[in-house]
């Protein structure tokens, strides 16, 4: 039987991919382009209100390019696994900080 912490953990794992994927596909379509950390390297201003957007987006922009390295580039399948490791752990506390948000303002936090 599955213990009730690994059930939590496996919906914030799939709520934070799902979250960052909404934002990244969202983002492509108001930009017409993608998602990507070269949001940072804008003028002062608009690399910091982007970093809120790219915390939860970062799981989906890490695992495109990583998938991206790993056909374009033959990029070795440790570094693959490294950064898909990488994502899962992000995506798993992004999950859960944006379920936590949700229920403290539909004030189920108790």
């Amino acid at each position: 039987m599955v213990s009730q912490e690994a059930l939590q953990s496996f919906y914030a794992l799939a709520f934070g991919f799902a979250l960052a994927g909404m934002l990244c596909s969202g983002y492509q379509v108001f930009a017409e382009r993608p998602a990507s950390f070269s949001l940072l390297n804008a003028t002062r201003l608009r690399a910091l209100s982007a970093v809120p957007f790219l915390v939860f987006a970062a799981p989906f922009i890490i695992l495109r390019n990583t998938v991206r390295g790993r056909i374009h580039e033959d990029r070795n399948i440790g570094f693959v696994t490294l950064a898909t490791v990488i994502a899962g752990l992000w995506s798993l506390f992004a999950g859960t900080a944006a379920i936590e948000a949700l229920r403290f303002a539909a004030g189920l936090n108790g």
